[in-house]
């Protein structure tokens, strides 16, 4: 296709951050305009991308746009998304316009939801962070992909070291900026190896990740390189035991930005551990599934178990993201058609669900001001629609049938059943656990008797708050009842995947 989608679907969010920057920082709602407007027409962008690919039953790669950049070293704009991508992208979209939303905030001055110290700048950032998320997920060129990654991961530390949680911003911004660079200099040193083998074996000098595919790495070259690579990416989806920058991030982020951390950051440590670990070392990753499968498992239960001792509401949600993303990890692990599948919808699910989680978790926390479950309760009299979008997220945390959760798990509960049955009942066993924790959580938080010092001084949520939450629980909801709006192409992308795995 000549229209060129992709390349605006990504570079929008960095156009927006230049036009807010330049607007004078004392007109905030001008700002908040600009950002809501380029949020809305990336989502529906994003959304008729998605639904071309699906309505014409496409295959591949598909919209690729190639722009020359350096070619002497072999470094170009390689766009393009495949049925694995493709939903990545659309639920960008979605955390984008929703961040954006809940970022908003209230002018109540009893409640001080949303940003309200510079938000321009604020947003700017959270923009920047955007456009280094689209560029991952659409980047066919490895260098390219390289350098959105860390675009991404840089405004973080920016977002929550100044509008962070004012208790622990600082250590957290911190931990987390150190963890990821660390992470993504391992993985840098593996890329680079690929580089010049490639080149070596090819006589070809390029980034370009669809020839790399072809270049016939040797079996020791890929024993060696795959978990440098695998696990440099991982560290950012979370994987145990490299998590623990995670949930401190989460906590201390503004609710935006958790949103954002949870909802897509975290799916890009996944899929550039899919994209550059699996589909070009496959000989690596049939050599070290076994322990890639073993973390994942520990990341699952540990996780689950660790959210159900929390008394603090988004830590519990934070180490949910651990245990939800090991789900993940152990999916991509089973290297085989169920496992896979599950795991792309599952980053899909848990992006829209965690995103929704810690959207009500800052509503509540912006009125109640604390996020101890112990001194909440009664939410559910005065925040109805907040109330009731948790209760969907959690049944599609607990893998509800008739929700998204249900779709993701299943398969890839059924592709670890296939490789190693032990891994898949110890791996259940966080099931339970999750649904322990979820029903605590709602039982006190919103159904518990209100404390005094809470009463008459909660408000309900506000429209720019129903708006985002009623479009998380209408994906979560649609592809739990309608499988085939996400699945069949979630199976295109495994098709190529399991082709360079050679039919593993």
């Amino acid at each position: 296709m000549n229209f060129p989608i992709l390349s605006i679907i990504t570079n929008l969010p960095i156009v927006a951050a230049v036009i807010m920057l330049m607007i004078p920082a004392n007109r905030k709602n001008e700002v908040r305009g600009v950002a809501l407007a380029a949020a809305i027409i990336d989502l529906l962008l994003s959304a008729w991308m998605y639904l071309q690919y699906l309505i014409q039953d496409m295959t591949g790669y598909q919209f690729i746009e190639q722009y020359n950049w350096l070619p002497q070293l072999g470094i170009t704009f390689y766009f393009g998304v495949d049925g694995m991508s493709a939903p990545l992208v659309l639920l960008t979209g979605i955390v984008m316009f929703t961040g954006v939303l809940i970022a908003w905030g209230d002018d109540d001055k009893h409640v001080m939801a949303g940003i309200q110290d510079r938000p321009r700048e604020f947003l700017a950032f959270l923009f920047i962070l955007a456009w280094g998320v689209f560029g991952v997920f659409v980047s066919l060129d490895l260098f390219m992909l390289f350098f959105f990654y860390e675009i991404a991961v840089f405004p973080m530390y920016l977002l929550i070291a100044i509008w962070g949680w004012a208790k622990t911003r600082e250590y957290a911004a911190m931990k987390l900026t150190l963890y990821l660079f660390i992470g993504s200099v391992i993985a840098l040193v593996g890329v680079l190896a690929m580089y010049w083998v490639s080149y070596q074996n090819t006589g070809v000098l390029t980034f370009d990740m669809l020839h790399m595919e072809t270049a016939n790495f040797s079996a020791s070259f890929q024993y060696i390189w795959f978990l440098p690579v695998f696990l440099g990416f991982a560290v950012l989806g979370g994987i145990w035991p490299f998590h623990n920058w995670s949930p401190d991030g989460h906590v201390a982020a503004p609710t935006s930005v958790s949103m954002f951390h949870a909802g897509v950051l975290m799916k890009l440590g996944a899929f550039a551990a899919l994209r550059v670990g699996i589909m070009l070392l496959p000989e690596g990753a049939k050599q070290w599934s076994w322990l890639i499968m073993a973390i994942a498992a520990i990341a699952v239960v540990y996780g689950a178990y660790i959210a159900f001792v929390q008394t603090d509401l988004k830590y519990m949600i934070g180490f949910s993201s651990v245990s939800h993303m090991g789900l993940v990890i152990l999916g991509i692990s089973t290297l085989n058609h169920n496992g896979l599948v599950g795991a792309g919808v599952q980053m899909f699910s848990h992006g829209v669900m965690t995103a929704l989680f810690f959207a009500v978790t800052g509503m509540i926390y912006d009125r109640a001001h604390t996020r101890q479950m112990s001194e909440l309760g009664g939410m559910a009299k005065v925040m109805p629609f907040a109330a009731v979008g948790f209760i969907i997220g959690g049944l599609v945390s607990m893998g509800m049938p008739g929700f998204s959760g249900f779709v993701a798990e299943f398969p890839i509960f059924m592709g670890v059943w296939r490789v190693q049955w032990l891994v898949a009942v110890i791996s259940s066993i966080s099931i339970v656990i999750t649904a322990a924790y979820i029903l605590l959580a709602v039982r006190r938080v919103f159904f518990n008797p209100m404390p005094e010092k809470l009463e008459g001084h909660i408000t309900d949520v506000t429209v720019m708050d129903k708006i985002a939450i009623f479009t998380l629980c209408f994906f979560m909801v649609l592809i739990g009842i309608f499988p085939s709006f996400m699945v069949p192409m979630m199976e295109k992308g495994v098709e190529n995947i399991l082709r360079l795995l050679g039919g593993a």
